[in-house]
């Protein structure tokens, strides 16, 4: 059975699920692993049908009114943060697949929990800044703050050398890993803390954010408080192999960052979040860190996962705002989430797979890929040149960054499906080494690195872990794509990639056999499935991401001139109880 763990990641008090946690009224509770209000059962004598529709009424009411209450105060900056992690054992549980589960009583209507507004707009206000606006924007340093893997680093490279075409100076500030890819682009580069590898094998021992064990907290509060104390020099220290000076005027930053609000907040500097999965609260899916089947807890989702984060940092990141930021600590829990409420966010995937939602504002824009040309100056070994032209299209397997926890047998998988397939195949070893331990094959060629854009063309069909740029590559190559979750946003991608018709269900990392991939692998080799791959990359050949995201940092940039000072955000405590007649 699935253990389910301290929601705090360890970082907070942990108490025993099956009592009342101390100072919360008292309640009981279940051993299940995802919410679960006992009521009174209906072990009374028999009454009338009439009785039994007002008792079942009543019991339906006082559940409702337990959540709603409960889930307010969560979002409540006026309830003590230790009472907050009370509530949130309550309500949530964080499952070993590193996604955080709860649900809502069945008979709540569809999107009534509304965490904040749920305007519909329209389109008329994401029309972007036509390019001959851009000259009237004074050249500035702009600083990219980058946490996380190549993968995560790599469409900040476009990016950021669009935005030196229009005459501003880019540095792209990530993990040393980086800083030869970096350079060689033509942007300048600033080290940040933390180790891209120690962290992409934190993540798939763990599945997610939050450790599974007490000895992995010490190594990602390590992790992430290196990489949050690296962010302010990163904004204004000196070139460190030049000296250069520098001196940012605004801040790009993906989400993984964390520190980047506070350090924007003490600096007094516009920023713009650019990330590659939805963190903004939506009616139409739930955060991709979370398991929520009903559609009333979409938006509320992203708060409880904001804030299960928050939890696990929040006195690194005070400790930061006070010792390098010289500014007041964040004393409530939704510190996080509520200073980027009015942050403009970007977010670099195509509206043809996921288009923005209809209550995302004008601060939010859905910009398309973008790609980083990488085929045109590789140079592939003869060895795979020859292996390419001398059969069929193979099918690619590969996970990336992320390392294998028994590559041995997956590597076995992957021969016995391809030869129960007949198929050719191309293995990535990544970091995990996958392939390493293979026999010479006919049909096998084992790869260590070769960029997707020069690679997936020549494939019929790719098996990845679902990364956000891999995703992208394979769709663009009209590739059929298997998706096999590792943790965090690769789920999502691999739901979407079925949702659309180019894939078969996505099959978990810990459930990967030959039955499934033997299965997956035929799904993609129906030609109705490779129609509706070539049609979605059509589509994407229309798009032009880069220049999307480059319009939408500009127009929000001039928005921002004009705009007065936002005004500080409610507390969603009202509005919730509203919503479930509470008040």
């Amino acid at each position: 059975m699935a253990s389910r763990r301290d929601i705090t990641g360890g970082f907070g008090p942990q108490y025993d699920h099956q009592t009342t946690p101390p100072g919360v009224p008292g309640r009981s509770f279940s051993k299940s692993n995802s919410l679960h209000v006992e009521l009174s059962s209906d072990t009374l004598e028999p009454t009338s049908f009439q009785h039994r529709l007002q008792r079942s009424k009543t019991e339906r009411l006082r559940h409702e009114t337990i959540f709603a209450e409960d889930a307010a105060q969560i979002l409540d900056i006026k309830i003590p943060i230790d009472q907050k992690i009370k509530l949130l054992h309550r309500v949530t549980t964080v499952k070993d697949d590193g996604s955080v589960e709860f649900e809502v009583p069945e008979d709540i209507e569809s999107l009534s929990i509304n965490v904040e507004s749920e305007e519909i707009f329209s389109n008329v206000d994401d029309e972007p800044l036509d390019t001959s606006d851009f000259q009237y924007i004074r050249p500035m340093q702009i600083v990219i703050l980058i946490v996380g893997t190549r993968g995560d680093v790599q469409p900040f490279i476009p990016i950021g050398k669009r935005l030196q075409d229009y005459g501003h100076r880019v540095r792209l500030a990530t993990h040393p890993n980086f800083k030869e890819f970096v350079l060689l682009a033509g942007l300048e580069f600033y080290p940040l803390g933390g180790d891209p590898k120690q962290l992409a094998a934190y993540m798939v021992r763990n599945r997610g954010f939050l450790p599974s064990w007490p000895s992995e907290i010490l190594i990602q509060r390590n992790q992430m408080k290196e990489i949050i104390y690296s962010l302010l020099p990163a904004c204004k220290n000196p070139d460190v192999d030049t000296g250069i000076p520098f001196e940012a005027d605004a801040i790009i930053a993906n989400r993984t960052a964390y520190g980047h609000t506070h350090v924007a907040e003490g600096l007094k500097l516009p920023l713009h979040i650019f990330f590659t999965m939805p963190w903004t609260p939506t009616s139409e899916f739930p955060h991709p860190l979370s398991r929520v089947k009903q559609q009333a807890g979409y938006r509320l989702s992203y708060q409880i996962v904001d804030s299960l984060i928050w939890l696990g940092l929040r006195d690194i990141i005070n400790d930061f705002r006070k010792k390098k930021m010289q500014i007041r600590p964040v004393t409530y829990l939704s510190g996080s989430q509520f200073s980027e409420s009015d942050v403009p966010h970007v977010y670099l995937w195509s509206p043809y797979l996921v288009p923005k939602p209809k209550d995302w504002g004008p601060k939010i824009d859905v910009v398309g890929y973008c790609f980083l040309d990488l085929a045109s100056s590789y140079e592939p070994p003869e060895t795979l040149v020859k292996w390419l032209e001398a059969g069929d299209k193979p099918v690619y397997i590969g996970f990336g960054s992320l390392p294998v926890q028994d590559p041995e047998k997956m590597t076995q998988i992957i021969i016995q499906a391809l030869e129960t397939t007949k198929q050719r195949g191309i293995i990535n070893e990544g970091w995990g080494g996958l392939g390493k331990s293979a026999e010479p094959k006919d049909f096998l060629y084992l790869l260590d690195n070769c960029p997707h854009d020069w690679l997936f063309p020549k494939c019929k069909a790719v098996v990845h872990h679902g990364g956000a740029g891999t995703t992208a590559a394979g769709l663009k190559a009209a590739c059929p794509t298997t998706v096999v979750p590792f943790f965090g946003d690769q789920p999502f991608w691999g739901e979407r990639v079925h949702a659309r018709g180019v894939g078969p269900p996505p099959i978990p990392v810990d459930e990967f056999s030959l039955p499934r991939l033997v299965n997956a692998i035929n799904y993609m080799l129906d030609p109705k499935v490779k129609e509706r791959a070539v049609s979605l990359a059509k589509a994407l050949e229309n798009e032009d991401g880069v220049e999307g995201a480059v319009r939408a940092f500009f127009r929000q940039l001039s928005r921002r001139k004009l705009e007065p000072e936002p005004q500080p955000q409610k507390s969603s405590l009202l509005f919730i109880r509203k919503c479930f007649g509470c008040c």
